[in-house]
């Protein structure tokens, strides 16, 4: 017989559709199984602010299909010292919560691995960030969902850019992942895709760009991640501009929209299946773990694992085969 009586679930870090997917879950799998439920509003900064919410199964109608996360999300600079963990878990042990549900990346799992050992509270984590550079996971919550908005862009982008005759930078979310870059490259047909992960050279772009205008391109679209080695859109689109003007040079910032709006169908089931399965875990003794999407079956990975190992996402195949199609 499990120990944990009563479950506080929380969101922390950036916003990710499906996060309020994954509180559902999270929530009725724990009533389901007569534990108490908890949702602790605004993160680590809510556990110091003690703005814990007693959430039963109506708590959590009707919110499957938003995007955002109704327990809100903020920085707590104070949770960062030992001191502000100690006053958290003080607030956390009063309000009677025997173990806890962390859903965000990698600054989420940070705080939650050491609040657990440094006050041997069982946690289990959720990985619940649009740039999916987990480990431990061939998916992280509101990936397929940022994906899909950029792809939704980039459509619109070429129609516009296929009417002028225009050459657009369209820049995404990836400070150190790519991922979102390469998958909505390849699936928007992209003519070039920069990444944090490759070194690209302004003169390889602009020798590419001179091929596709060569061979009656009449328009050409290149994703750039953010954290892409050579500075971001506007800094990439004045080289190419210097030394390349065939086409009218445009630039879009997609920014902060990747991270909003409706889940896909993808991250509705996937963040169900990660709340159920993170409160099962905790039931089951499980401690310091987070779930995880491996070949479509759910598996745990060490908390401390999944944020230190940063083994690429970035298959090979894929990136050879975006040259390939571009031409």
């Amino acid at each position: 017989m499990s120990t944990i009586k009563k479950i506080g679930v929380f969101t922390s870090g950036g916003d990710a559709p499906g996060m309020n997917a994954c509180v559902r879950a999270v929530v009725r799998t724990g009533i389901y199984s007569g534990v108490e439920m908890v949702g602790i509003q605004q993160g680590y900064q809510g556990m110091i602010d003690k703005k814990f919410i007693k959430m039963d199964a109506r708590s959590v109608c009707h919110i499957i299909q938003l995007g955002g996360t109704i327990l809100k999300t903020a920085r707590c600079l104070d949770f960062k010292t030992k001191e502000g963990r100690a006053f958290a878990y003080k607030n956390i042990k009063e309000a009677g919560i025997d173990a806890l549900v962390a859903i965000g990346g990698d600054g989420t799992f940070t705080g939650a691995e050491l609040l657990s050992r440094e006050f041997d509270i069982p946690v289990i984590g959720v990985p619940g960030t649009i740039d999916n550079d987990l480990y431990g996971t061939d998916f992280t919550l509101g990936y397929d969902t940022a994906t899909n908005t950029v792809i939704d862009a980039i459509d619109k982008i070429r129609d516009t850019a296929a009417s002028h005759d225009r050459l657009f930078f369209v820049e995404v979310m990836g400070r150190d992942s790519g991922c979102i870059a390469l998958q909505a490259g390849i699936a928007g047909g992209a003519e070039a895709i920069l990444l944090p992960e490759k070194d690209t050279a302004i003169e390889d772009l602009i020798s590419k760009l001179e091929a596709g205008a060569g061979s009656n391109k009449t328009s050409s679209i290149v994703i750039i991640a953010e954290g892409e080695k050579n500075g971001g859109a506007y800094n990439v689109a004045k080289r190419v501009k210097e030394k390349f003007n065939f086409y009218d040079v445009k630039v879009t910032i997609l920014g902060h929209l990747q991270r909003g709006g409706s889940p896909t169908s993808f991250d509705r089931v996937l963040g169900s299946r990660f709340g159920y399965a993170a409160v099962n875990a905790l039931l089951a003794g499980e401690n310091r773990k987070m779930v995880g999407l491996v070949s479509n079956k759910i598996q745990l990975t060490d908390i401390q694992e999944s944020i230190t190992n940063h083994s690429t996402k970035l298959e090979e195949d894929l990136l050879e085969m975006s040259h390939i199609l571009a031409i």
